[in-house]
This record gives C-alpha cells, structure tokens and sequence, in this order.
C-alpha cells in the first residue's frame, strides 16, 4: 500500500559504530509486520482489504444524517459479513469459521476503520451471537446462528440497565414461568429497570439477548438469560416494535453515531419456555428448574464467564486504535519543520528531545500491549477450543482479560489524546480522524466493564489465586476470607511472590540487587516490577485484615482498602505485560527486528519504572542517582528508537485510504523554503512503504 507521508533518511552514519560500539538497528517493515500479524496474517490481511473498500464511510460519517448513517453502517457489516470476516469464530456447520482465534484477529484490524462498523459487528456477531452460541444448545444454535452469521437475523444484547449496569446480579427485568401456558413472561418492573444502551435496539434488531431475574412459584433462581422478539413485521412488511415491547432511541451521544442504542421496557411479554438459553439451567413444563452447577453463585460466575470474548475483543480493538493514532502522529512529526535548533534549516518535530518523549514511549507501550493481547486471545482460543479448559483456566482468562481490556481502552485515551496535541491546529481538523477516534473510543474505558471493577476482579484473582473457597465470592466476602488467612499465606498464594524469589536469584549484588544489575537487564526490570506487585498485594491484604480484625463492616473495610486494592492489579497487569514483550522477544530469531525490539522493550519498562520511581523511592528499591540514571537510560533510548519510529509505525499496516488526513500526511514539499540546494530536504510525498524500509 502506498504512503504519502515524507520520510527522513537515515543517514548511512547511523549503521556505523557509535563511540560506544552501539549499532543502529535497520528493521525491515514486512518483516515487523509479520511479527505483529503472527499466525493470523491471511485474517488481517482480509480485513485490510475490506477496510479500503469502504474507507469512504469515514467521510459519510460527517455528511449523512444520523438515521441515514445507521442504516449505512448496516449496510457495511452485511457486506463484511459475506466476506466471512465476521464468523470466524462461530461452528462451521453453521457456516461460520470454527475458529475464536481468528475472530479476535479480524475484531482487532477491524478497528483501523470506522468504529461504528467496529461496535456494530461486535454487538450482532460478537454479543447477541456470542451469548446464543455460549449460553444456548442445539435447539438455539439451529434456530438462531445461521441467521445470525449471515446478518438476516439482527439481534441486541440486553443485560445493562439504568439501575443496574456493572452489578449484574442485581438486574431488576423479570421473567416468570406461568406453568398453565409454558410461557415466560417477561416485564420491566420499574424505569430504573429498563434496559438501557443497547446497540442495535433503536433501529435494526428484531431480537434480543435479555438477561433477567427468572421467577419460578414466586422464588428467584437468579438472572438467567432469554431470547426475547423485540419487533415484529406488519402488515406492510416494516419492522415495528413486538406487542408489549416499548423502544426508544437513546439520543446523541458523543460518539459512535453509526450505533443505533437504544432503551427497552416490556410489559407481560410472552415467550415459549424454550427461548431460555438452558446451557446452564432448564425449567420443564411443570416448572421445576433444574441445574448441574449447584451454588447459584458459581452458576452465575460460569455464565458471565462464557461472555469474556466481549472484553478481549473490547481491548485489542482499543490497542489498534491507538495504532492509527500513533501513525498518523509519528508520520507529521518527520514531515513538520518548527525553528531552527541545530542549523539553517528548522528542525523536524520528532528530532526534539520532548516531542519523542511524548510519543516514543507510547509507540514501545503499544508493542508491549499488543503482544500481551496476542497471549490473551491465545489463551481464549485455547479454553473456548477445548485445549486448555478447566474452571481455573476460565477464571484465570476472566482475570487476564478484565486486566487487559482495562490496560487497552486507558492506553487508547491517553494516545489518541497526546497524538492529537503532537498534531497541533492540523489534529484537530476532523478530516484528521482524532475527533472520531477520541469520540469513538472513550466509551472503550467503561462498556464491556468499568475499568475499575474489572481491575476489581483482577485484585480478587491476586488474593485468593483463583483457590475453590473463593470463586464464588464477591468482594466482600473476599474481605472476610482473606482476612481469615494468616498474612504470610495470602503472600506466598500470590505468583508475584514466586516470580520475585525466581528473578531475584538471577541478579547480582545479593540484597543489593536494585542497585547493582545494569538498567537494560530484563531480569531487573522484571524484578522491579514483581517486587512492586508483591509488596502492593501484601499491603492490600494487610489492610483487609487490620480492618475487619478492628471490628469494622467488611464493605466498610473494602471501600478503604479499595484504592490498595486497584493498586495491585495496576502493578500486577504492569508486570504481565512485560513478561508478554520480553517473551515475545526471548522467541523471536536474532536479527535486525529483534534488536529494534530490544530497544523498544528496554523503552517501555524503563518508562514504567521511571513512571512510578516516587514508589520505589519512598519503598527503599531505587536511590536518587539510580532514578536520575533511569531517566538518561530514556532519553537514550528515546534517541535510539527515533530513527526507527516510521518503520515502527509502518509496519502495523494501517491501509492509507484509512488515514485520511492531508493536512497531517500531505502533499507538501517539505524545507523548500530553504533554498540550500540540497536535494535531500525536499523528499516529496508518494513513497512505499517499501521504499521506507530501503532507507531505513
């Protein structure tokens, strides 16, 4: 795919050995693009293509007016839909692709594009199908996925509601068994119960997903899930809402207005007792509720779990937003001259020592959390697939992907947003695509989970290691447990610990290990960072146990504790996703594209180390000098990795009908105006990528 953007080349000085002996890396693009691509390259290679089909979107966005967008938008995920992109991971007797990997792969690459088409395919094929495929049988799948997986069948995903959004337990939507009919009568018992943000309500979707209380003689079995019809056809063949069903559009919002949310009431809605979704439970026609999962609580953990493709989906589409973001940054940043710093001519915004430091870091955390994603997609294709399924392994997944998602949707923000300052008044233009991505992305931070409850079940995983007596805890039962437990077992439950003990080992300097290991040692960085999950873990559990041994309400002592809490799966999800990087590395093939990612790992944990050097400072693991060491050892690397910055960026494969953006890529000539005859500032846009690559 051609690029328009002006590249700088590295001058042949850069290959030569420095005073120190140091070797400029020379990546070759294609080569990175593999590397990032791995083994579902064919899968994002056919969402790229599909992505240039209809890269005019973009622009509709702007033009259509909102109920002409919806409708467009539709349009598209159909015709995505017949390419197959969007049934990778549903049964192939179905017509799907038998394969969750490979969806998470096109979800992901999805998100170079529009993000309405990104949310809309995420809610029919992802949500709605997700849910009758994990929580229906036989009799749901054949009933419902064909139709599904070719879009003539569009359905909703009805759980959050105004009272209720990430307490699910506590929905309020009924459904009762009414054993004279065999019918399930579903109502909205007050406002606060209505279902509220539901994509695909307000327009297109003919059915719906709906969790609700399920009502059995006047006893609650918990919330259990219902297909439920929410329109209809009339006599002239338009779609109007089903009898009893009321919809109303959820209005403007921020973003995503290619998204049809919408609000839904029901009102004695009657469905066949076979629309529950009885993978995990069953009501037979006398009413009797049947189930093999005997606790309610590890029933409704079971089912909730069976949802997390949402949340690892939700993640790496946020990761690869920020990817856009960072190309279209890095590429004006080697096109824009601003003063003359070192001679005639103005220097190029990326050779300033700030302008890396704003955006290098962030690129090295992209790769990092990038190859993180890869582990978690890897992880659910293993446990939905049957390689590696137990019930610890499903919550571990839960517990990886709510750190992730969590991890993936704050790094978008904050890139998208410093991308767009990087870009000055040309970023802020909306042909430049930051007002879509800022608008589209911010809901990431809080659907398919809040962040901070999902750093919640993390912390929870942390304290008890996923061990029987807590799996069915909520937090504040999970107070009192872990208060239960002497402080050194909580401690040594924790991997932190043993990962620490492990790494520690592999150092010099004995108890001075922090200050005697070189700066670029993965096993420092690696030991910093376990021993800050460690202690913060141990800190948390000891003020769990000081409060409810004074006596407090264990949700008295989890609302103080709470920010402890946080702390530690921040610092946790800090050190799973550079182990992920450096594993990434420890199995890639010694070569150039090694070395470049060598740097850009010692550039990332070096900048979270130095990030949070107040903490290690105040915790006796870092002197003032070392701290002052680090931050040079970034500055060093910022200066190192710059020269590779458009290669970087160019090997994520963003196709440029996607990027949009003259006023950031082009055309201009860039420097001349400064008339020194030198042929080499006045590099004209239209080179290839791999035209890059040769100068790199």
């Amino acid at each position: 795919m051609a690029t328009d953007a002006v590249v700088s080349p590295q001058p042949e000085s850069a290959r030569e050995p420095s005073a120190g002996g140091y070797v400029q890396p020379a990546p070759d693009t294609a080569a990175l693009q593999r590397v990032l691509d791995g083994r579902y390259a064919e899968v994002r290679d056919l969402v790229r293509r599909n992505l240039v089909d209809y890269a005019g979107l973009l622009e509709e966005a702007e033009s259509l007016d909102r109920d002409a967008f919806r409708d467009r938008v539709l349009e598209v995920v159909l015709d995505i839909a017949r390419t197959g992109q969007t049934g990778f991971g549903f049964p192939t007797e179905y017509g799907g692709g038998g394969d969750i990997g490979a969806s998470i792969a096109a979800f992901e690459t999805l998100a170079y594009g529009d993000l309405s088409v990104l949310v809309k395919v995420g809610v029919q094929f992802g949500l709605f199908g997700g849910a009758v495929l994990q929580l229906g049988t036989k009799r749901h799948h054949d009933a419902y996925l064909a139709g599904t997986i070719d879009g003539s069948i569009l359905g909703a995903f009805a759980m959050t509601e105004s009272g209720h959004g990430s307490n699910v337990q506590a929905l309020a939507t009924t459904a009762t068994y009414d054993v004279a009919t065999g019918e399930f009568v579903v109502d909205t018992p007050h406002d606060a119960a209505r279902k509220d943000y539901i994509g695909n309500a307000a327009r297109h979707a003919e059915l719906a997903v709906v969790f609700a209380q399920l009502h059995i003689g006047g006893e609650s079995q918990g919330v259990h899930a219902f297909v439920v019809p929410i329109r209809v056809r009339d006599e002239d063949g338009n779609l109007v809402p089903a009898p009893g069903v009321r919809i109303e559009d959820c209005g403007p919002k921020m973003g995503l207005e290619g998204v049809d949310n919408g609000r839904l009431w029901f009102s004695g809605v009657r469905i066949p007792r076979e629309n529950l979704l009885d993978r995990f439970a069953d009501v037979n026609e006398a009413g009797v509720y049947s189930s093999a999962i005997e606790s309610p609580g590890r029933r409704f953990f079971t089912t909730i779990g069976t949802l997390v493709q949402g949340r690892v989906s939700v993640g790496g589409a946020a990761i690869n937003a920020a990817k856009v973001a960072l190309v279209l940054a890095v590429r004006y940043a080697e096109r824009r001259r601003q003063f003359e710093a070192t001679g005639d001519a103005e220097e190029l915004l990326l050779d300033y020592g700030m302008h890396q430091r704003r955006l290098l870091p962030l690129l090295a955390r992209t790769y990092a959390l990038h190859f993180a994603q890869e582990e978690v997609a890897g992880r659910l294709h293993s446990v939905f697939s049957g390689e590696e399924d137990s019930e610890r392994s499903r919550r571990a997944l839960e517990s990886e992907a709510a750190g992730m998602k969590a991890f993936g949707t704050w790094h978008a923000t904050r890139t998208i947003q410093e991308c767009r300052e990087a870009c000055g008044g040309a970023g802020y233009l909306s042909a430049s695509r930051f007002a879509a991505l800022k608008a589209d992305t911010d809901v990431f931070t809080t659907f398919e989970g809040d962040n901070h409850v999902l750093l919640q079940l993390v912390a929870k995983g942390l304290l008890t290691d996923y061990a029987g007596d807590f799996q069915d805890a909520d937090q504040f039962e999970m107070v009192r447990l872990v208060a239960g437990l002497a402080l050194d077992e909580v401690v040594k439950r924790t991997r932190a610990h043993q990962l620490f003990e492990r790494v520690r080992d592999l150092l010099p300097g004995g108890d001075e290990w922090d200050s005697e290991a070189g700066l670029r040692d993965p096993a420092y960085q690696l030991a910093m960072l376990r021993y800050r999950e460690e202690q913060i873990i141990s800190s948390a559990a000891r003020r769990l146990k000081s409060g409810v041994d004074g006596g407090l309400n264990p949700g008295a002592v989890f609302s103080r504790v709470q920010p402890h809490v946080i702390a530690a799966a921040k610092a946790h999800q800090e050190r799973v996703v550079l182990e992920a990087f450096l594993g990434k590395l420890d199995g890639l093939p010694d070569g150039e594209e090694k070395r470049a990612l060598g740097l850009l790992a010692d550039l990332h944990a070096l900048s979270v180390i130095e990030e949070d050097r107040a903490w290690f400072l105040e915790h006796g693991r870092m002197t003032s000098t070392r701290a002052k060491a680090i931050t040079r050892e970034v500055d060093d690397l910022c200066r190192k990795v710059r020269p590779l910055a458009r290669v970087l960026v160019d090997a994520f494969a963003v196709p440029e009908e996607v990027l949009r953006a003259p006023d950031l890529l082009g055309p201009v000539v860039v420097a001349a105006e400064q008339g020194d005859g030198d042929d080499a500032a006045h590099h004209t846009l239209g080179e290839t990528a791999e035209q890059v690559a040769d100068q790199a």
